[in-house]
């Protein structure tokens, strides 16, 4: 019987094990590097041993560190999570060599399926010779064999961009996965991402827990999934779920994990099955009633399954919340997350609270809202509005996005496939401004401010203040009357520090307002308060490229000094954040006349990297 599990992990997956082992009455360990000595997962579990350091390949992919930790702290299990060291058969043996319990596949199981090219050999599919590959061949889809979650992965339009793109995506995973194995394949474009879940015990029984659809995805990572996938013929998808079932039992597996396929023209293509627990899989528990954490802490206890699992019910649909900003290129945000609220009547999965920080060495997810209804119309529903409810003060994220996604026609009637953000993203990442937000900004700043000595029979001078909203400057005007505050157009109904109630055109609205530093926040838009008298020498050249994120200089192109040439869209430089690799690329044609960075650099956000001086009129 265990009794004491340590999580592998961190963020929101170990606060999601942890949440079912105090459920059954299991002492919680949580290992923790030291960028997350603070972080929640640390701080709710039992006892936590410090892995030194900050990156995941000097703590959460040291499996040495993290058995050692397991033993020092009394644990007798140890959960995997998902992503580092989940699906690492080296790991899961050395979990069982030192006498714990592994809640997970075996380790031969792992070592036949988490490399997806020996998954696919099993299958019987073989992957292209990235040496050989040619015009014909054209897209292909560079991806990592460990690991997941989209990294190590590109697409490849053009065969001179073959070479680059496995040099990139082998550095990728190394760095995220400790092994830096690539391979080729063909890209299916507009296709469906189906899954499988599948549970097995050690007694023979293999569960196929239905279908999820995960198609809406960026940099071919997952932001919205949903249970059963919609739209699938009655054939197909048993079709899905028998293959999931033969997979399993192909590898004599144990414990819960997912058989993953791409659908296209009514036909299934495997791509690989993930030896752990998804990131997704809320949905299925939603739809089927079921724990999928306490089900695989029973089979690693020996416990059977029934013969079969329970009947499904409802719809179920998560959407990732991100620290990121879609409308630059999903480039990756960190700061502090002042404040995270998240309305009643969904289900909130998070490693984050008010007050903690998103760094820069980890995925920036900040949580999974998933909404479960009798319907998908009415699950997509309460999601969308449920989001668009969420009070989130910090870093810019995806939440405006998830909600338009789940609005797009696209998206109720079951016609997105992966190629969705390709086609849409432009629209779906127009600033949403509200015209009354600086105002409310203003007048909420201005509760409590000092007002004018004595009374007047003259009117007031204006006061003007200066706010940022979407990339746009906005000036707002207001007058301290004897009647209270006064804007023209607007009657103004009450007023604090943290809420502005105002009336135009008979309709009145309540405007929440909040402010850190020099950003406000006004009913969810984000604007920025400008200074009476702007800093002449915040001034940047032309040509100024600033460093997007936090992150290390991890490559300049090859050849690239001053007084280089350069073309509009050539890479310049690599940043590495948050275990993915971002290129910083020339903004015009002309000449390099600044670099003062090197490779192995760390920067800040704004940072400057590079000057590029356009040779354009």
């Amino acid at each position: 019987m265990i009794t004491s599990v340590l999580v592998a992990n961190r963020a929101e997956i170990a606060r999601r094990v942890f949440r079912t082992c105090a459920a059954l009455g299991i002492r919680t360990v949580a290992v923790h590097s030291d960028a997350d000595a603070h972080a929640l997962h640390t701080r709710v579990a039992d006892s936590a041993v410090r892995l030194p350091g900050a990156a995941p390949a000097e703590t959460y992919l040291r499996g040495d560190l993290i058995v050692k930790a397991a033993v020092a702290a009394g644990a007798d299990a140890v959960h995997p999570g998902y992503g580092f060291l989940s699906e690492n058969p080296g790991f899961a043996r050395a979990v069982l060599d030192a006498g714990l319990v592994w809640i997970g596949p075996p380790p031969q199981a792992i070592e036949a399926m988490a490399s997806k090219t020996r998954a696919k050999a099993l299958m019987g599919i073989a992957p292209l010779d990235a040496a050989h590959v040619t015009e014909a061949d054209l897209p292909v889809l560079v991806k990592a064999a460990a690991g997941g979650g989209g990294r190590g992965m590109r697409v490849v339009r053009r065969l001179d961009e073959l070479d680059p793109a496995l040099r990139a995506a082998r550095a990728e995973a190394a760095s995220a996965f400790g092994d830096g194995e690539v391979f080729v394949e063909p890209y299916v474009e507009h296709g469906r991402h189906v899954e499988v879940q599948v549970l097995a015990d050690t007694h023979g029984t293999v569960w196929a827990l239905g279908t999820r659809d995960c198609s809406l995805q960026r940099r071919h990572q997952k932001v919205i999934e949903e249970a059963p996938a919609p739209g699938l013929t009655p054939a197909l998808d048993e079709e899905l779920r028998t293959l999931a079932v033969r997979a399993a039992r192909a590898v004599d597996y144990v414990g819960a994990g997912t058989v993953e396929f791409l659908v296209a023209d009514g036909t299934a293509h495997f791509l690989e099955m993930n030896t752990r627990l998804q990131v997704e899989h809320p949905v299925t528990e939603e739809v089927f009633g079921l724990d999928l954490v306490a089900e695989q802490i029973r089979i690693a206890e020996g416990a059977p399954l029934a013969a079969g699992p329970p009947p499904a019910r409802g719809h179920a649909v998560e959407a990732r919340l991100y620290a990121e900003d879609p409308a630059a290129d999903w480039a990756p945000q960190t700061g502090t997350l002042h404040r995270l609220a998240v309305p009643d009547g969904v289900r909130l999965d998070t490693g984050c609270t008010d007050g903690d920080e998103i760094g820069v060495h980890y995925d920036p997810m900040i949580a999974k809202v998933i909404a479960h209804a009798p319907t998908r119309a009415e699950a997509v529903r309460r999601l969308a509005g449920a989001l668009e409810r969420t009070v989130i003060h910090g870093p810019v994220t995806n939440r405006d996005l998830l909600v338009r996604s789940l609005r797009h026609e696209e998206f109720p009637s079951a016609r997105m496939d992966t190629g969705f953000y390709d086609r849409h993203l432009a629209a779906l990442t127009e600033p949403a401004t509200d015209p009354l937000a600086p105002l409310a900004a203003a007048l909420a700043d201005s509760h409590g401010r000092s007002r004018f000595g004595g009374w007047r029979n003259l009117p007031s001078q204006p006061q003007v203040k200066r706010y940022v909203m979407a990339g746009r400057e906005h000036e707002v005007r207001y007058r301290h009357t004897r009647d209270g505050l006064a804007a023209d157009g607007v009657q103004v109904i009450h007023v604090d520090a943290s809420a502005v109630v105002l009336e135009t055109d008979g309709v009145r609205r309540r405007f929440e307002v909040a402010r850190h530093g020099d950003r406000v926040w006004v009913n969810g838009t984000a604007l920025t308060a400008l200074p009476r008298f702007p800093d002449p020498t915040a001034q940047q050249a032309p040509g100024s490229l600033l460093a997007p994120m936090p992150g290390t200089v991890v490559k300049i192109a090859d050849g690239l000094v001053t007084g280089s040439g350069v073309r509009a869209g050539e890479p310049l430089l690599w940043l590495e954040a948050m275990k993915m690799q971002h290129r910083i690329s020339a903004p015009a044609t002309g000449v390099l006349v600044d670099l003062p960075v090197a490779e192995g650099d760390q920067v800040e956000v704004g940072t400057l990297l590079a000057v590029v001086e356009s040779s354009q009129p």
